[in-house]
């Protein structure tokens, strides 16, 4: 083709995640400009591509479709490990949120950039941003997600009032109230939507309802509706939030999403522990509406385990998500998929439950559906974009994985993928047909930079703020 890029991928284990779930155990991708146009087999490969077309081997590697990441805060990675052993409710208004009121300048834009080098040097190529607050910055976390090459959705937070002293809640960002608004979010949608060769894509990031008029929350989803907008939400996180639901609105949270119109194919619900199952899972389907799981950060803040093996075997599309550095500590969604599969085993006593290729099509194929890219992405097919990662499986943490095994009956490179490999494992991020990382490392950005920003900035956040880590009983520096 004139004027195009071709790139041949050969000699790897391809798990494509296609509708027919094949494995090719020695594979080739063929890259042009940004999306496949072939892949197969190496046997089927015409010697004649090999000699006329730049070529990469990946002998000994294995290739999955990029990882998709449906809750992340990019603007919250600088708040990583200061806001340890709390629970949700002290987390919140005792840290996170007179933090996050402390940002200035470009804290947002240098704590985004420390987030997309850490996904995408982690395997994950797609991401929903759960709440982009107003002092993060929405211009400056666009610009940095764009420049990372990264794909991504940025919810734009509308929200209101949160302070309810009746539920002991004191949340400073309320006085940003005017510019995480209705309005806000439309003109940051218009300006933003498809930029950066339509990589990223603006959605409405909605506040967690705790008191505020059911009609306020019904404006958003109306207005989603009538603009395509995407929408998100915190639902049903917390252990008191089904008493809040029904205390506040005597309904439980997927009836007050429902009657809100914050339900639909285009809305990803976060969390979703303390549901009421009866009621709520037969909406969720009905809807067609995601559910972001967050395992990691479920449990350090002690807010439970979402009923997962329930929503699956109820047809709802369950997607993956790390949440924010302050409450998982990583953005590495090969541990959010491990613990993800054996989490449920052991809380049911079912050690056939959430298998290793359910948390992969979780971390894949469901993500790309909830954010509505499933024909754009989320499994390695022709004519889809060339999102994929490379991992290297032959270290001592993977072994003793063999590829010449598999087929007699040997490890699955799925397992391997899910329980022995971690975003230090991967190699290679290819993201719309560009090399974003290789041999481990970022090809463009200075990491010692974004790491050094990083640090200045939370110094700067944690002065303003007064927030301090406290010292442990029994523990003292020397």
């Amino acid at each position: 083709m004139a004027n195009s890029t071709q790139t041949i991928y050969t000699d790897a284990t391809i798990i494509t995640l296609n509708s027919s779930r094949d494995i090719i155990l020695n594979g080739f991708i063929i890259v042009t400009d940004s999306r496949i146009t072939a892949i197969g087999s190496i046997s089927s490969l015409p010697d004649a591509l090999r000699t006329n077309i730049q070529t990469t081997s990946l002998q000994g590697r294995i290739v999955i479709p990029g990882l998709i990441n449906t809750h992340a805060h990019l603007a919250q990675s600088i708040l990583r490990g200061l806001a340890e052993d709390l629970p949700l409710h002290n987390w919140l208004c005792d840290s996170i949120w007179p933090l996050e009121s402390c940002y200035e300048g470009d804290d947002g834009y240098v704590a985004a950039r420390l987030t997309c080098a850490e996904m995408l040097k982690s395997g994950t190529t797609c991401f929903l941003e759960a709440m982009c607050t107003h002092r993060a910055g929405f211009e400056g976390v666009v610009k940095a997600v764009g420049e990372s090459g990264i794909r991504g959705c940025i919810g734009k937070l509308v929200k209101f009032e949160e302070t309810n002293k009746d539920l002991n809640i004191t949340d400073p960002r309320d006085r940003d109230l005017s510019s995480m608004s209705i309005p806000s979010m439309l003109s940051a949608h218009e300006e933003f939507d498809g930029s950066y060769d339509d990589r990223i894509h603006v959605w409405a990031a909605a506040g967690t309802p705790r008191g505020s008029p059911l009609s306020s929350h019904h404006e958003i989803g109306k207005t989603c509706k009538k603009h395509d907008i995407g929408l998100t939400m915190h639902c049903a996180e917390a252990p008191k939030d089904l008493e809040i639901y029904r205390s506040q609105y005597d309904m439980t949270p997927m009836e007050f999403c429902q009657q809100a119109e914050l339900t639909g194919a285009k809305t990803v619900l976060a969390h979703m522990v303390h549901l009421d199952l009866a009621t709520d899972l037969p909406i969720l389907k009905e809807t067609g509406t995601t559910v972001a799981h967050n395992p990691n950060s479920n449990l350090k803040l002690a807010s439970g385990i979402a009923k997962i093996p329930e929503m699956l075997e109820a047809d709802i599309n369950v997607s993956l998500g790390t949440d924010g550095a302050p409450c998982g500590n990583t953005y590495d969604m090969f541990r959010e998929m491990h613990l993800a599969s054996i989490l449920h085993k052991g809380a049911n006593l079912n050690a056939s439950l959430t298998t290793a290729e359910q948390v992969l099509e979780m971390a894949t194929r469901n993500g790309a559906r909830a954010l509505g890219l499933e024909k754009e992405i989320g499994s390695l097919e022709v004519g889809k974009k060339a999102d994929f990662v490379v991992i290297n499986p032959n270290g001592v943490g993977c072994a003793p994985w063999d590829v010449e095994q598999v087929s007699e009956g040997g490890i699955s490179p799925v397992t391997v993928v899910v329980h022995s490999c971690t975003g230090r494992d991967v190699e290679m991020v290819v993201v719309d047909g560009k090399v974003l990382v290789k041999a481990g490392n970022l090809v463009s950005g200075d990491e010692d930079k974004i790491l050094n920003a990083a640090k200045m900035s939370v110094k700067g956040i944690r002065q303003r703020s007064g927030i301090k880590v406290g010292k442990r009983a029994g523990w003292k520096y020397v």
